[in-house]
């Protein structure tokens, strides 16, 4: 299993990803002429030498060794800067106090405030696992955290490329019928649409609808459902495995929500996430007489992921079984050929 980045070849499986994602996965909508246009953004993004503004980094796992109809496993992506080309928005939940000293009462009160704080901040999105590779034993059962933490590997080998703080929106709860208790108390108020209508636009980048007709001031959560209020900072079933290995990483929630389904947003500082601090360069030794086999026989459960620390555009990703010596990582040939490295290059290395 490699991770790369995405090529025009990759959109018949990238739109089919988006059809499997359903509503709610708001940075793959069901449309081709939109994907091939985000596709296209990776690529040059990927070539750009100096990486300034708002660029989009995005990668698939692919098996290189299956038939190109089922090659394609997953996706993730990083966005350099959000909220530059279209406006970025979030509630930002907070108190208000209401006292009466007269009658001895002291209220506090929940509120909603439409907020851009986290304009030109970095984010982590788009990370989805395709169900037929989910689960399972030995180097399957790890393939989430692979394309997981493989854009910390990309972050920390390309650090100037991103500013101080990253994100990542969290998908919210939804109903089994598709639709959002945090939508249907607050949003489908102001905005007459349903929840799916709304959040196709929010794909297709169609945000400045969102600052004309939301509301501009403090939103009492009393004023919700029942339904909505127990939604605000709650995450889709599916979405489970990924907070948790966001908030491995050190990513937490500051009360910061989706202003459609209410799902939190998870935040930290680029340089205290573990995957960037914790990963180190090292120069591959390519060994001929090494070999995986040893590991493969006992169900090859590797520690080490290991991407190319070079240009953007040669960003390549896999697992290595053997541990670094010093400062070297010794790769047999078939590891180093799934890399594209040769002696003396660069390697981003992170125990997982």
């Amino acid at each position: 299993m490699i991770v790369r980045p995405i090529q025009l070849d990759d959109l018949d499986a990238l739109q089919q990803m988006a059809r499997e994602t359903g509503v709610g996965f708001t940075s793959l909508p069901d449309n081709r002429e939109f994907l091939r246009a985000k596709i296209e953004h990776s690529m040059a993004s990927f070539l750009d030498p100096r990486g300034e503004g708002a660029q989009l980094y995005f990668f698939v796992l692919e098996d290189d060794q299956a038939s190109s109809a089922e090659r394609i496993a997953g996706c993730c992506a990083i966005e350099a800067r959000v909220g530059l080309s279209s406006p970025f928005y979030h509630y930002r939940l907070g108190r208000l106090a209401h006292c009466s000293p007269e009658l001895g009462l002291h209220r506090l009160l929940e509120t909603l405030f439409l907020s851009s704080d986290h304009t030109g901040d970095a984010e982590v999105c788009s990370l989805y696992l395709r169900p037929a590779w989910r689960g399972g034993s030995g180097l399957r059962s790890r393939l989430g955290t692979m394309i997981s933490r493989v854009r910390w590997l990309f972050i920390a080998a390309q650090r100037e490329r991103f500013p101080q703080r990253v994100l990542a929106e969290m998908r919210g709860r939804v109903d089994d019928q598709g639709a959002s208790p945090f939508w249907k108390s607050l949003g489908s108020r102001f905005l007459p649409m349903d929840f799916g209508d709304a959040d196709r636009l929010i794909g297709l980048g169609e945000k400045g609808f969102i600052g004309e007709l939301m509301p501009k001031y403090p939103i009492y959560t009393a004023f919700l459902t029942q339904e909505a209020r127990l939604a605000i900072g709650q995450v889709h079933d599916q979405t489970r495995p990924a907070i948790a290995m966001l908030a491995h990483e050190g990513l937490r929630w500051e009360g910061y929500i989706d202003i459609f389904d209410g799902g939190p947003t998870m935040e930290a500082y680029i340089d205290d996430v573990r995957g960037v601090r914790d990963s180190r360069r090292l120069v591959a030794r390519v060994d001929p007489e090494a070999s995986d086999r040893e590991a493969r026989a006992s169900g090859f459960r590797p520690r080490w992921l290991v991407a190319r620390d070079g240009a953007a555009k040669d960003f390549r990703a896999a697992w290595v079984s053997r541990a670094p010596r010093e400062e070297r990582l010794v790769l047999s040939l078939a590891e180093a050929q799934r890399l594209k490295v040769s002696n003396g290059d660069y390697l981003r290395v992170l125990e997982c």
